[in-house]
């Protein structure tokens, strides 16, 4: 009997592959989801970045708690978009494989059936029906276009034109023939509601796509580890976002949180941040989150460390865009907080600090003593006595103190 055969989906065959002891069944509904082509002041999100995030998930080996739940969704999304992206494929097959994971519903069955026959060799198997129906989705349109070039006007040739580059982008296509579309699209653009646009985001007319710009040089800002200047970007942003074809509202309120935690000072930290009514309104959804920042404002040092490591698991490293910075950001929280607590001192015990943060004397000796030797705190350890002195230079000689390591190491270099 023939994996494709309709009747199979009731039959015993598959219930007899689907009984796997210690197996993850998804089941989920495979209706097409119709995305419409986006127009110039309503952007929607093709191609999909979910699906990517999704993926990058599934590749990361200290996620496996989410694996279950982002190869769900993935299967879900291909079978929605009729992807036909092969290192998606490989990734979902990989995790099937690696799992003994076996769907239930019938066209997911047939998806993963096809998923063995799939390799950067021969990306276009036969029987993988995506890619027949979109090699006839692109053929209609193609045809639609040269009847338009034939018969009627630049704006229905630069509809179509447009349809097929979102079309291809949707499906997951390969990427030069992608940006080829988009390019040959761009050029037959209608020309005067171009200008108009461009004039009007120029002079300052469009706001929201001064938004929606702002919020790609933020998220730009945060790939690049450049946090200061992502997080006025982001509060400028935070009560009129619509960049929705990015990234959803709470995931945005939730790398603005990220970013502004670590930026802002504390004087600034309860206004902007913690009664902002956007971050109050994800709360529910990201409790630690707001506990972290919370209990740094409140000089809660002891349960800051434990929600500092929830929001590393939870957000930072399943994230596609904080995954690499992850390390550094805990380092960084970590030392805002000790500089916290020693600018309200001028000297302060070992044993006081260890309790509370909530951990060892040798663990703070150990953090206190590599971050200073960095530069990163003003502080001494005073050993003999068990306390910790705190050195606040002034601006000169933090000055003074930067030329002369610059000019040691300058000496340094030249005599090598």
């Amino acid at each position: 009997m023939s994996l494709y055969d309709d009747s199979i989906h009731h039959g015993l065959t598959i219930d007899r592959k689907l009984q796997q002891p210690d197996s993850i069944i998804f089941t989920m509904s495979a209706d097409p989801v119709n995305i419409a082509p986006a127009d110039e002041t309503n952007p929607v999100p093709i191609p999909n970045l979910l699906q990517q995030e999704r993926r990058f998930v599934l590749n990361q080996p200290n996620c496996s708690a989410l694996h279950e739940q982002a190869a769900k969704e993935l299967l879900q999304g291909i079978i929605q978009d009729d992807t036909q992206d092969v290192k998606t494929f490989v990734v979902l097959r990989l995790f099937f494989h690696r799992n003994g994971t076996v769907p239930r519903d019938y066209p997911a069955i047939r998806l993963v059936h096809d998923f063995g026959s799939i390799s950067t060799d021969r990306p276009q198997p036969p029987s993988f029906r995506a890619f027949r129906k979109n090699k006839e989705q692109i053929e209609s349109i193609q045809t639609k276009l040269n009847d338009a070039i034939e018969n009627l006007g630049e704006t229905e040739v630069s509809d179509l034109l447009r349809t097929k580059a979102l079309y291809l982008s949707k499906i997951g296509a390969e990427k030069s023939q992608s940006v080829a579309a988009f390019e040959e699209a761009l050029k037959k653009q209608a020309g005067l509601g171009s200008k108009i646009d461009l004039r009007l985001v120029d002079s300052g007319g469009d706001w929201d796509r001064r938004n929606r710009l702002k919020v790609y040089q933020a998220m730009n800002f945060m790939a690049v580890r450049n946090f200061k200047e992502a997080t006025p970007l982001l509060l400028d942003t935070l009560s009129t976002f619509t960049a929705t074809e990015l990234l959803s509202y709470e995931d945005f309120v939730t790398l603005t949180a990220i970013s502004a935690a670590l930026t802002l000072e504390r004087k600034d930290m309860k206004k902007k941040l913690i009664e902002s009514p956007e971050v109050i309104q994800i709360i529910p959804e990201r409790p630690h989150l707001h506990a972290m920042v919370c209990a740094i404002h409140n000089t809660e040092y002891d349960k800051f460390f434990v929600e500092l490591a929830k929001v590393e698991q939870t957000y930072l490293l399943p994230s596609r865009w904080l995954s690499i910075h992850a390390r550094y950001y805990v380092r960084e929280m970590r030392i805002k907080a000790y500089s916290q607590l020693l600018e309200s001192y001028r000297s302060v015990s070992i044993k006081s600090m260890a309790q509370a943060f909530g951990v060892t004397e040798d663990y703070i000796d150990s953090e206190l003593a590599r971050f200073i030797a960095a530069g990163r705190l003003n502080c001494a350890i005073d050993k003999v006595n068990g306390i910790v002195e705190t050195k606040r230079a002034d601006g000169k000689n933090a000055m003074y103190t930067s030329v002369l390591k610059m000019v040691m190491r300058c000496s340094t270099q030249f005599r090598n």
